[in-house]
């Protein structure tokens, strides 16, 4: 499969652009939309949520991934085969976590360059084809390279990195990192953990570990980015560990 994962939004022509590539090139690999409301512009707010997508990929899968603030720069272009996933995108910190994380890394620059190459729009020109030709088996246009790392990240974002259409706060934290008990605080609110929104009064706000693994502040029927004002980026603290 090729599992697509994006800022561009699902207005205008880019996703079916994508589509269109992808379909030409590789008619019969399954393409998959998982996520096109990545946070625009932010490389380092998507990486957790990329990280958390891989789960659910399996090898021989291609995730193509763009969040590419640097288009038509000087950045470079990735193919990384992490424990056996390809990942396909931009060289700006979208996978640093992806890599981390991963315990079997191959990395390559993609050194092809189509005979038309927009510069504004590599996810289209430059990234579908090459990830559908890893789709199909092939390596052609590949070079070993060393991915620029960002090592001053941290491994669990203590932040908002994505706001869904609940209004719910997804945080850069894995869930099964925070000690039991753990509160967080956020929007000037402190908030105690529950599994799920029935456990808590309507209207109440919480976290909860989400079905990607990540802490996420929500509100029982209602939306924690208005309760709470909560934003993309604004920062989360881990204030107590009761026992």
């Amino acid at each position: 499969m090729i599992l697509l994962a994006t800022d561009f939004g699902l207005s205008g022509p880019y996703v079916g652009q994508l589509h269109l590539v992808l379909r030409r090139l590789a008619p019969e690999v399954p393409v998959i939309d998982l996520q096109h409301d990545l946070p625009a512009f932010r490389p380092d707010l998507a990486a957790p949520l990329i990280a958390a997508h891989l789960e659910l990929a399996q090898a021989g899968d291609v995730l193509l991934a763009v969040v590419d603030p640097g288009v038509g720069t000087e950045r470079s272009a990735l193919a990384l085969r992490l424990d056996g996933i390809w990942c396909v995108g931009p060289d700006n910190g979208l996978f640093e976590l992806a890599l981390r994380r991963a315990r079997a890394v191959e990395a390559f620059a993609i050194v092809w360059r189509p005979a038309h190459l927009s510069a504004s729009f590599h996810g289209r020109d430059l990234f579908a084809p090459q990830a559908a030709r890893l789709a199909l088996g092939l390596r052609e246009g590949l070079e070993p390279a060393h991915p620029t790392r960002f090592e001053g990240w941290p491994d669990d974002p203590p932040r908002i990195v994505y706001v869904d259409s609940y209004g719910n706060g997804w945080t850069g934290l894995r869930a099964d990192r925070l000690a039991r008990g753990t509160r967080l605080q956020a929007g000037g609110s402190t908030l105690a953990r529950a599994r799920t929104f029935g456990e808590v009064p309507a209207g109440s706000a919480f976290w909860y570990e989400n079905s990607s693994g990540l802490a996420e502040i929500a509100v029982n029927g209602g939306s924690a980015a208005a309760l709470l004002g909560l934003r993309l980026g604004d920062p989360v603290a881990i204030v107590a560990a009761d026992c």
